[in-house]
């Protein structure tokens, strides 16, 4: 008889035997950003978490700094008003994100930015590309792609991150970034799954389609080998990282990312829907919070990811996890 309860007999004993850890420099901690002044409105379907008008945004990530997380991932919020067609909203030189990016690099440079680009949150139809005949039109929606995250890194973003799963949006990234002669990175949402877990996303972002869905462009949660040919094609296009969308429901597909593509950062995205299923289950007492978060974003980091992206980052180092 082989014993191995030697391993686990006190809480001592078990944190000398654990391979896995997350500290804070493993998070990248998102943020929605909205026009406007002293704005915090919390959204109600992602408990703790807030849309900010950049001043408010920039009082908390100075708390976020203090708790030595040092990046951080912008998603645009803009009013119906300011949606069209096209997205203009979002690849205009005033833009949203860009502007945030500029105070957030002014006032913590360094804080490493990483800023979402994708059609989605500014166009009237809330699609992540262009329409043509109430159809995505891939191709034409690749300069408008690559004119947003130009925007970004002019702005001073470290990296910016194609959400959009447009096929050759990295490479008309990439181009256009060393056309101008910029060092801004690329992570690539290489692995993006058609999930439901974003449903509280778009309620935060105001991201909904306005009809159909996004099966046609964003991966089948059936597969699992396109994944790994989705982020081979991303590298050799010229990602620098890479991710898996979501994490908590995709660890399969973390591990073996993990081990194919070692050479190439690996970031897990515990998305909106896992986080608010794990608050809220915590608050109706089925288990408890602290516990299943600290299981959870583990069970990431064990799958294979170098950096997570998660809403709880902040409690998860407060709290001492």
């Amino acid at each position: 008889m082989k014993r191995f309860r030697q391993f686990r007999t006190n809480q001592e004993i078990r944190d000398k035997y654990a391979d896995i850890s997350i500290d804070a420099d493993d998070f990248i901690y998102p943020y929605f950003v909205v026009d406007g002044q002293n704005v915090k409105q919390e959204i109600s379907s992602m408990k703790g978490v807030f849309r900010f008008s950049i001043d408010r945004l920039l009082d908390d990530v100075e708390d976020l700094a203090s708790l030595k997380i040092d990046k951080i991932l912008l998603f645009g919020v803009v009013d119906e008003k300011d949606k069209d067609e096209r997205g203009r909203s979002g690849y205009s030189p005033d833009n949203i994100i860009s502007r945030t990016v500029k105070a957030v690099k002014k006032r913590f440079p360094h804080i490493t930015v990483f800023t979402d680009v994708c059609l989605c949150e500014y166009t009237s139809h809330g699609h992540c590309g262009l329409l043509h005949d109430q159809e995505v039109d891939n191709d034409t929606t690749l300069p408008l792609l690559a004119e947003m995250a130009y925007q970004h890194a002019i702005a001073g973003a470290d990296f910016v991150a194609p959400s959009a799963m447009m096929d050759g949006q990295v490479e008309a990234i990439r181009e256009r970034l060393n056309k101008e002669h910029l060092k801004t990175k690329i992570l690539a949402y290489s692995a993006k799954y058609a999930s439901a877990f974003y449903g509280p996303f778009r309620d935060a972002a105001g991201s909904a389609p306005s009809f159909g869905d996004r099966k046609s462009y964003q991966m089948d949660f059936r597969t699992k080998n396109q994944a790994l040919e989705e982020i081979a094609a991303d590298i050799e296009e010229g990602a620098d990282w890479i991710m898996v969308k979501p994490a908590m429901a995709y660890l399969d597909i973390l591990y073996r990312a993990s081990g194919q593509f070692a050479g190439y950062p690996l970031v897990g995205y515990q998305v909106s829907g896992e986080y608010s299923m794990l608050k809220n289950g915590a608050a109706h007492h089925f288990f408890d919070e602290k516990r299943i978060f600290f299981e959870s974003l583990i069970a990431i980091k064990r799958a294979g990811a170098d950096y997570i992206i998660s809403y709880y980052a902040k409690e998860f180092i407060r709290n001492g996890l």
